[in-house]
């Protein structure tokens, strides 16, 4: 006898879950704050919807979600030129690599860059804002693990990028972002971020992803970007 098959999820089943599991990382954000002794609402959620299609992100922004991340320019144009017409309020950050031939399309479609890491992609971001006449707020990406085959400035030339950025060249520096690496601990770098956005005088640090957010809003983060947590398992990239 053939064993029966369990039937596939519906689209109604991924709607259902992604709502759910956005309510319960709001949830835990409270919670986290409230552990914190932070004011309610101090923590901002990007729910990071790389990967996802726009069928599966509508559920989402239907159960009252309005700021999303995506890593890759040319994913984003796919799908977001029309959800954004759909939903005017919602804002779009970039967290991933940004390369410079790909500013201008950047410029055009996010609200928010968090992901500026080198002296010639702000030069480049700060010609292409003034040419579109779009001032967006940016973070600076600091490689606290000074890894290798990461993105970001090192920690050691983090403050005169930040004064070049800023004061030079005039960008909305917000704050800073990082990625830990994945076999440390979590808390190591976040409080090297937080050191080094206080003695700057910045107070945006966009830390803390699925398995670490709750970490993070300890060591003072104020955006946290989350994705499989509400969407599930990353879906190969198209």
């Amino acid at each position: 006898m053939a064993l029966s098959k369990e039937p596939a999820a519906t689209q109604v089943d991924v709607a259902v879950n992604s709502a759910t599991n956005l309510a319960e990382v709001q949830a835990l954000i409270a919670a986290a704050e409230q552990a914190a002794g932070r004011s309610a609402g101090d923590v901002v959620l990007v729910a990071v919807s790389k990967t996802q299609g726009a069928e599966d992100i509508l559920p989402v922004i239907q159960a009252g979600q309005r700021l999303f991340g995506e890593n890759r320019v040319q994913e984003a144009q796919g799908k977001w030129p029309d959800l954004k017409a759909a939903h005017p309020d919602l804002r779009l950050h970039l967290i991933g690599p940004l390369q410079t031939n790909k500013v201008k399309d950047a410029v055009a479609l996010f609200d928010v860059i968090e992901t500026v890491d080198r002296p010639k992609l702000a030069r480049v971001l700060a010609k292409e804002m003034a040419k579109q006449d779009r001032r967006l707020d940016c973070f600076i990406q600091v490689n606290t693990g000074e890894e290798e085959q990461k993105a970001g400035i090192w920690p050691e030339d983090a403050d005169a990028f930040i004064a070049l950025v800023r004061d030079e060249l005039g960008l909305s520096v917000r704050g800073l972002m990082c990625i830990p690496p994945v076999e440390e601990e979590c808390s190591l770098h976040f409080a090297l971020l937080r050191e080094i956005a206080q003695r700057n005088g910045l107070e945006g640090l966009s830390m803390g992803m699925s398995a670490d957010y709750e970490v993070a809003i300890q060591f003072g983060a104020t955006l946290v970007r989350v994705g499989t947590a509400i969407f599930g398992a990353r879906k190969p990239h198209p």
